[in-house]
């Protein structure tokens, strides 16, 4: 009776532990189903439409433009209307028009009018901060476009490392199932009495130490799928990729050479160096400007009653004002924007070299990511085939089931490289390319 109930007991587990793997394997089909397949393209147009950083940087090129907008309202004349009222207790004019006799006038009254007001020379400081926000909406243009490169490669960063862990997976997989017909024959092996068991524990151990990997890899995969969602601002959270098309070499990245001089002057940090300059000079001519005479003309209409008497005026006006007082500070102050001219110039000069050095170093950055690759793909080779021979070996007699294993975890290895020297070839080439100016 007891047994009847323990194997009842273990039946029912079994049936429990079976129900809950259906369901869990159940959960993860409907999540993965759920998932949206996004190729490369797609994932770059999403970046460029929901990325945070893109958004802020329309919204600095918007504030630059209203900027440069606001400095052009400064060429039309400035206009001012102004209203007093007043009452004292005496007034404010006192006459004494003989003895006894005396006069109050003012003591109440109204003052207004409407006056405008036109600069006719300023010393440039007009002109050249006109001039001076004109820079500063492209400074924010190129920088907007800076922004969109930044958000193409950390998207590319993202996407690549989704592939890569997707076919470690798919290596896994497949050894996983060289494990599992491995393991078949050693136990058939051992049940003959061919073999130890010691061969046994040793493709158990490996099939933990893969359970282990798999485990450890889908972590990291659902961490990056969750990473370039949040990215691209996808909002079910978690986004997938294709996957990539085998192991074919892509075309050797010769055809993508472009000489680093002329290339120089197609990218956004050589012409952002340039309005550096650009707006060193222009804030030196305004700071001079503040120290030469300024001419204005005006005129208004004027409206006054002080004496109980309406009296409405027109009037124009010329004023010249000139800082006689701020020449002796402002001369250290232009020697001061002229050493701020120097520095652009010598930043300008060292950053163009730096920036050449750069594109060549992305070049050879680009060709060892090749190279690399095509190492991969020859080591796959290799040890695609010497797995074969070590297979047949062991099942003749003639190598141990470590040789074996070590086998097994060279393909592994392999086909790991392979997959991560891929990812990089695609940043590298998208580095490359941004850094020459496309």
């Amino acid at each position: 009776m007891s047994k009847t109930i323990n194997r009842y007991s273990i039946m029912k587990q079994k049936l429990n532990r079976y129900i809950f793997l259906l369901l869990v394997g159940f959960t993860q089909l409907v999540s993965v189903s759920a998932q949206r397949v996004y190729t490369l393209d797609e994932c770059l147009q999403r970046a460029l439409e929901n990325n945070v950083r893109i958004k802020n940087a329309g919204n600095n090129l918007e504030i630059a433009k209203q900027g440069s907008q606001e400095a052009f309202t400064k060429y039309f004349p400035s206009l001012s209307a102004t209203g007093t009222g007043f009452m004292a207790d005496k007034g404010l004019l006192q006459l004494d028009m003989g003895p006894g006799m005396q006069m109050s006038l003012m003591k109440k009254g109204v003052v207004g009018g409407v006056s405008a007001s036109m600069p006719l020379f300023t010393g440039g400081q007009i002109v050249n901060g006109n001039k001076l926000a004109k820079v500063n909406i492209q400074v924010n243009r190129l920088q907007y476009n800076q922004s969109e490169n930044e958000v193409k490669l950390t998207t590319e960063n993202y996407y690549w490392q989704v592939v890569m862990l997707k076919e470690k997976l798919q290596t896994i997989t497949v050894v996983e199932a060289q494990l599992t017909n491995l393991l078949k024959d050693v136990e058939a092996s051992v049940n003959a009495g061919v073999t130890t068991r010691n061969d046994l524990l040793q493709v158990q151990l490996r099939q933990n130490e893969i359970e282990s990997s798999r485990s450890q890899i889908e972590n990291a995969l659902t961490l990056s799928q969750q990473m370039l969602a949040q990215y691209i601002g996808e909002d079910s959270g978690i986004v997938d990729v294709p996957p990539v098309a085998g192991e074919v070499l892509p075309e050797h990245p010769q055809g993508l050479y472009r000489n680093p001089e002329s290339s120089l002057v197609l990218t956004n940090e050589y012409h952002l160096l340039q309005q550096n300059l650009k707006a060193n000079k222009l804030q030196r001519r305004i700071t001079v400007g503040k120290y030469l005479p300024t001419v204005a003309i005006g005129g208004g209409y004027m409206y006054d009653n002080l004496m109980d008497k309406d009296h409405p005026f027109w009037m124009g006006f010329a004023t010249v004002s000139i800082p006689l007082s701020g020449w002796w500070g402002g001369s250290h102050d232009v020697r001061k924007q002229e050493l701020q001219v120097r520095n652009a110039e010598n930043q300008f000069t060292d950053q163009s070299e730096l920036l050449i050095l750069r594109m060549q170093q992305n070049w050879n950055d680009l060709k060892d990511a090749y190279k690399q690759m095509q190492i991969s793909m020859r080591s796959i080779e290799q040890a695609t085939e010497n797995l074969r021979l070590n297979t047949d070996y062991y099942k003749a007699g003639t190598c141990t089931m470590n040789d074996l294993l070590d086998a097994q975890t060279l393909f592994q290895q392999s086909k790991d490289r392979y997959v991560e020297s891929y990812a990089r070839y695609e940043v590298k080439k998208c580095e490359y390319l941004q850094a020459t100016g496309r």
